[in-house]
């Protein structure tokens, strides 16, 4: 199967790339396989408990892609520097406790091994 790798930089409520980013990632999920990588301030699209007002939650909208079979990582040092602690020993679906089910903390030596599987890479960002 042939893979797509999206890398989101902006944070949510920023841009809509986070929303284009999960449109993208649905509608290749029939013929790829999925993987999004969140680096920068995308790191915080995750989070648990965010209460947007006029927008899109977008943790929520990436755990619904998660769970058709997207892989979704964010970048370990940005989500530390931001606060977000990936739990070394852990049986839930998340290695992080403020993150939605289905998003883990990663390294990017598991970018790049997207980026090696990939047959196409979109990157949204400003």
């Amino acid at each position: 199967m042939k893979a797509l790798t999206i890398i989101l930089t902006d944070g949510p409520y920023i841009s809509e790339y986070a929303e284009i980013a999960c449109k993208l990632a649905e509608a290749a999920l029939e013929k790829y396989q999925v993987n999004i990588f969140l680096y920068l301030d995308a790191v915080h699209i995750p989070k648990q408990g965010q209460k947007p007002s006029f927008f899109t939650n977008s943790g929520e909208i990436f755990t619904r892609i998660a769970e058709k079979g997207a892989v979704i990582r964010a970048c370990a040092r940005c989500a530390a520097a931001r606060g977000y602690i990936a739990e070394e020993e852990t049986a839930s679906e998340t290695n992080c406790r403020d993150y939605f089910p289905g998003i883990n903390i990663s390294s990017l030596y598991e970018l790049s091994e997207m980026l090696s599987k990939s047959d196409r890479v979109i990157s949204l960002s400003r």
